[in-house]
């Protein structure tokens, strides 16, 4: 879709050159929601492509994922053997239902900015204890678990003119068994429902709910827990008024849904 309003495109090469932040600004990653529907508001686009950020970083400390990388480099990644959490991030890619272009033009950190409830980077991200780093106008970063970044649909942590810089996964999440299922009203549909489990060496149990819900929600659990105790966790967490309503699944359908895939998840782990 054509901007109409746009009167400006900047496309900064380093963060110093960032130009000061003003009304009518918007940062410009993939754009594959941003030129999906009309953005009256916005007059200038700062495009963040020319700043050359590699799309992810391995190291001993865990997988650095650029705001800027694609769906379809993060799918290509190969990722050392010890990590055995590795399938889901092909997992959460295909939970993105989309072409190829979309693929190679949508960006991680704009799933994550764009926070819409299905996101799936936001629920990869979220499983595997992600941290967000925010790059501060004029200067200065600050950091949040991607769990606190998401404050609901379309609504996200970040100040005026900050920018997020980058997640960071840690080495010993992606080291966890995982489980993932996913639910949505139409094979092609957006989803209605992403429930990830992970369990830990140690036995430590956490179940990611997004989708469902308008931002993500996390329970922890020193062990696998009961199916009695999975269930109230997951009622405390959740009130009734805190499921997700929109065409792509009533209330009542996502609560009953992440129940069952929940429930699914914690048998699988407890093997």
């Amino acid at each position: 879709m054509d901007l109409d309003t746009i009167t400006a495109v900047l496309r900064p090469a380093r963060l110093d050159e960032l130009p000061a932040w003003r009304a009518g600004d918007a940062w410009l990653a993939g754009g594959t929601w941003l030129f999906s529907e009309p953005q009256p508001a916005l007059a200038r686009l700062i495009d963040l492509s020319a700043l050359g950020w590699k799309a992810a970083e391995i190291s001993e400390a865990g997988l650095r994922l650029s705001a800027t990388g694609t769906i379809a480099e993060l799918d290509r990644l190969a990722l050392p053997r010890d990590w055995i959490a590795a399938p889901l991030v092909g997992q959460c890619c295909r939970a993105l239902l989309g072409s190829f272009k979309i693929w190679n033009r949508a960006s991680v950190g704009g799933n994550l900015c764009t926070a819409l409830p299905a996101g799936p980077m936001i629920a990869l991200t979220a499983a595997l204890d992600g941290t967000c780093l925010l790059h501060r106008p004029g200067g200065g970063e600050r950091r949040m678990p991607v769990t606190a970044f998401v404050l609901g649909p379309q609504r996200t942590a970040l100040a005026p003119g900050e920018i997020l810089r980058c997640i960071d996964l840690p080495a010993s999440a992606l080291r966890r068994r995982t489980a993932f299922r996913r639910i949505a009203l139409s094979p092609e549909g957006r989803s209605g429902a992403l429930v990830i489990g992970t369990l830990d060496r140690a036995g430590a149990f956490a179940l990611t709910v997004t989708a469902s819900t308008p931002r993500p929600v996390q329970l922890h659990f020193d062990a696998a827990p009961t199916r009695d105790a999975l269930r109230s966790a997951i009622a405390a967490a959740i009130p009734e008024d805190g499921w997700y309503d929109d065409v792509h699944g009533a209330p009542d359908w996502r609560r009953h849904v992440t129940g069952l895939l929940a429930e699914e998840i914690r048998e699988e782990l407890a093997r």
